[in-house]
């Protein structure tokens, strides 16, 4: 193809497209209806249309390429009313457009002194600018159809489509004219820009604008695309300026730049520290809003509904949840039982608190439970926390330990179900308003979890008592047939008492019969339900002795201590609590080891610990299955006997308390109320 023939081309499709632009303009102008950007839209237009015009009179000419970059610059500031009609507007979004801006700004001032008389560094720039600007508008193409609703998709799309077409032509033209001779590509552009007329008058049809917001995402990853072809640029820019220079300018810069980067990269990728206080000043400098609500929440609910093989337990995967928000490695969850405030779950605590054994645990799990508030502990320690979050009172072990950041209660219709308690982050920093409205919101999901699996736990509590009563009513079936036959064999004695054969067959009987009873006592020991009369002080060494010699048989159980205290006890009772704690220590214990059963008074509380030498527990067996009925490490057991006791300890107002480990034996301790003896029993001592 001639040279003639491409110049027909290249003046008559720039024409055309200049009239078909100016004709869209015209029709545009006579709708009614106004849209975000209408102005933009109708100057857009308009420019293209002069752009088109004067590069079909006078390709190439520097008039034409001020027009080119006027029209660019339209349309991404029409791209930008877009992305902000909707709510929400993110001012990362802005420094995306604001960077394109300033490239195409650049071009302006480059195609000036190109009129003056540039040097030929000055035209590799310039081209360099161009190659920029088509690529950053590209990027805006994308990301404003792709963060537009789905409803609304449907009238940008054409008006994306065409403004693609011609930034994807003008990117190639520009770059084959750095690389080369790109004359044969700038006659065509006319053809393109023509062929993209018609979808811009299908674009202009719609009156509604579409609803758009750049997520965080998209901001960061444009910055981070734009940065990269502007770190290119930059260096093409040197090489191509200081080329002919007789320093070698260009490594200097490029190892000063590289050198910058990699010390930049020591220092954020691997402190923790450093990444969590770029991410705090990016959120804060770039963005309205310090998080992604959108993101967070189905990571958070992600977490806390993963329920495959393998993961971990609901209340662990509770305490991640919130760790994820801040990036924090340990937590804790504690509960209230209604006897006692426990750790529930830890995630890489290194030493769990004594969080059931503090003196007002009771009293701050209500504090917070009135309150809702979340505790920051670093504005308690140093004295600007609010008054309602000191008047609470946090636990002393929870108030000294410097690494305690927050504690954000869970509470499900209007009562406190846990407390989840977090390690401070590598990035410490005061929350604000934003930070306590995402723990809030999350604090409520997380509590109706929480409660619906206590609530499940519940109902299998429930299904496991019916099952119970199902097994009892056929012991009770058994005894029935016993006391049937014994009541036979009463009535049988009375006429065939001296008939020795009956006597021989009614002893074979009482045998058989006392022998059945005996399996049925053991099959629904310990019997009753957990029930204390009255509280009064007693002796305990007799109690303790006669506990021991019950259960003992011929096993080895050593009593020390001080047995002489008295307690405010319930003396049946606390027989029926030493009796189960220490027949479970002789069957854990091997045979050549001694239970150890130890009593100790410190103030006004009395001690008494059972100590074996089995095999031990794990801390989740202890936490959420130990207490449970029904739950028992015993291959026959109903698993009836540490939920008994601990429900009669409680109901003498005292706690109990277990120490155990996998492999080191386990202790029982009962904390009970001391007392001092009765006056009849001091003057009997005396």
């Amino acid at each position: 193809m001639g040279p003639r023939v491409q110049a027909l081309i290249a003046f008559w499709s720039h024409a055309l497209a200049a009239i078909a632009f100016a004709s869209i303009l015209v029709w545009r102008a006579t709708r009614t209806g106004k849209r975000p950007g209408q102005a933009l839209l109708m100057a857009a237009l308009a420019l293209t249309a002069c752009w088109a015009w004067l590069s079909a009179i006078e390709p190439g000419s520097a008039l034409a390429r001020h027009a080119e970059t006027a029209r660019n610059l339209l349309w991404i500031g029409l791209l930008y009313a877009l992305s902000n009609a909707g709510e929400g507007r993110l001012r990362g979004a802005g420094l995306v457009y604001g960077a394109v801006a300033a490239v195409l700004g650049l071009q302006f001032v480059a195609t000036f002194l190109i009129g003056q008389g540039g040097s030929p560094a000055l035209f590799a720039s310039s081209e360099i600018l161009s190659i920029i600007a088509a690529a950053g508008s590209l990027i805006l193409v994308h990301n404003v159809y792709a963060q537009a609703a789905p409803g609304t998709r449907s009238e940008l799309r054409f008006t994306m489509a065409g403004l693609a077409a011609i930034w994807l032509y003008d990117l190639n033209f520009y770059t084959v004219e750095y690389l080369g001779d790109g004359r044969r590509l700038e006659d065509w552009r006319g053809v393109v820009v023509l062929a993209a007329a018609p979808l811009f008058a299908l674009g202009a049809r719609g009156d509604r604008g579409g609803r758009i917001r750049l997520s965080r995402s998209a901001s960061f990853q444009s910055l981070s695309i734009l940065a990269i072809c502007g770190y290119f640029a930059l260096m093409v820019v040197l090489s191509t300026a200081l080329r002919d220079s007789p320093y070698d300018w260009l490594s200097i810069a490029t190892v000063a730049i590289l050198a910058s980067m990699t010390v930049a990269a020591m220092v954020v990728v691997p402190s923790a520290r450093a990444r969590g206080w770029v991410k705090a000043f990016l959120a804060r400098h770039l963005f309205e809003h310090r998080y992604d609500y959108r993101l967070e929440w189905l990571r958070f609910s992600e977490t806390l509904g993963r329920s495959e093989d393998g993961s971990a337990p609901l209340n662990e995967r509770i305490i991640k949840a919130f760790a994820d928000i801040f990036e924090v490695e340990r937590g804790l969850l504690l509960t209230n039982d209604g006897s006692a405030v426990s750790v529930a779950a830890s995630l890489d605590w290194p030493t769990l608190p004594p969080a059931n054994r503090h003196a007002n645990a009771g009293t701050f799990w209500t504090n917070m439970e009135d309150a809702a508030r979340i505790l920051e502990l670093d504005a308690i320690r140093a004295g600007f926390a609010p008054p309602s979050s000191r008047a609470i009172g946090a636990p002393q072990w929870m108030a000294d330990d410097p690494s305690i950041w927050i504690a954000i209660p869970l509470i499900h219709e209007g009562r406190m179900v846990g407390l989840v308690v977090l390690a401070a982050p590598e990035h410490r920093r005061p929350l604000d308003w934003e930070d306590f409205d995402l723990l809030k919101t999350a604090g409520r999901q997380a509590a109706s979890s929480l409660a619906d699996a206590l609530g499940q736990e519940a109902l299998a509590t429930a299904q496991r008592f019916e099952e119970f009563n199902r097994r009892f009513a056929f012991i009770l079936h058994d005894i029935k047939n016993l006391v049937s036959q014994m009541s036979l064999l009463a009535r049988n004695a009375e006429r065939h008492a001296d008939n020795p054969d009956f006597r021989a067959d009614m002893v074979a009987t009482l045998k058989s019969s006392a022998g059945r009873m005996s399996d049925l006592l053991a099959r629904l020991a310990p019997q009753g339900s957990p029930k204390v009369d009255a509280v009064s002080p007693q002796p305990l060494r007799t109690i303790i002795t006669d506990a021991i010699a019950a259960s003992r048989g011929d096993r080895q159980v050593e009593l020390s201590g001080d047995c002489g205290s008295w307690a405010n006890i319930d003396p049946i009772a606390l027989d029926r609590i030493l009796r189960n704690l220490i027949q479970n220590a002789l069957e854990a214990s091997p045979l050549v080891e001694a239970v150890q059963v130890r009593v100790s008074r410190s103030g006004n509380q009395v001690s008494i610990a059972i100590t074996d030498q089995g095999s031990g527990m794990d801390s989740d067996f202890i936490r959420n299955r130990l207490f449970q009925p029904f739950a028992s490490t015993k291959s026959n057991g109903f698993g009836i006997g540490a939920f008994e006791a601990r429900s009669l300890v409680t109901a003498m107002g005292g706690r109990l308390i277990v120490d155990s480990k996998p492999g080191r034996g386990t202790t029982f301790t009962i904390l009970i109320q001391a007392a001092e003896p009765a006056r009849d029993a001091q003057r009997k001592i005396a």
